[in-house]
């Protein structure tokens, strides 16, 4: 079984190949899953890992910047529901892929979801022009529902993250206890929206150009 630094490391490995077989244009590479795969952290550990080359620039982009203000998701009543696929701007993420894809701009200001406050802070990280390669991370990256469809095409290359029901399950337990909440809001939570949701992501996305298994137990459910 792969670890997190070798998955992490073949993502790496990927993306610098791929900058230098478009002749050194910037490039964008998906890594999806469920919530709970591990995702984040193998996306975040790559971006380091091809930071460490020095001779090339990394940046992150995650998606979770486009969820839905919680004040748009109470009016559409859909607030109890939030990371479900239609809790996001699909289209105001294809419009940044797209515009991060193009690198006309001197440097582009991303939103950034922060966890604490389950709000995403808009321009909350800066990419500058002289960045070669962008990792982008998130649950629907690759769902075959209109309009995410329109998304893989921009990427050079795509990945999703597979883990088991059972360790997603475990994972997404570990990160809502991590909030103080009690029991039975961390079961409900996960029984009735990141599970339910997570599963979808796996049966509803298109086939990636690679797959890695991610089923390291302790992994961190990002």
């Amino acid at each position: 079984m792969s670890s997190i630094e070798d998955n992490a490391r073949r993502i790496a490995d990927i993306a610098l190949q791929r900058f230098i077989d478009v002749g050194n244009r910037r490039v964008l590479i998906a890594v999806a899953g469920a919530p709970g795969s591990g995702k984040s952290t193998l996306a975040e550990r790559a971006v380091d890992l091809i930071n460490e080359q020095r001779s090339v620039k990394a940046a992150l982009f995650p998606m979770d910047g486009y969820h839905y203000d919680d004040a748009v998701l109470e009016a559409m009543g859909r607030r109890a529901f939030k990371g479900a696929i239609d809790t996001f701007d699909a289209h105001g993420l294809r419009h940044m892929l797209q515009r991060l894809k193009a690198n006309e701009d001197d440097v582009v200001a991303i939103p950034v979801f922060d966890r604490s406050i389950e709000i995403a802070r808009a321009g909350g990280r800066l990419i500058p022009q002289s960045t070669d390669i962008i990792v982008c991370e998130g649950n629907y990256l690759l769902a075959r529902q209109a309009p995410w469809d329109r998304l893989k095409p921009i990427f050079d290359f795509t990945i999703f993250v597979d883990v088991d029901e059972g360790e997603l399950r475990r994972r997404l337990q570990q990160r809502w206890c991590g909030y103080g909440l009690d029991e039975a809001e961390v079961n409900r939570k996960v029984e009735e929206n990141d599970l339910p949701n997570g599963l979808s992501i796996v049966s509803t996305s298109v086939e990636p150009d690679l797959r890695l298994e991610n089923a390291e137990k302790g992994e961190p459910a990002l």
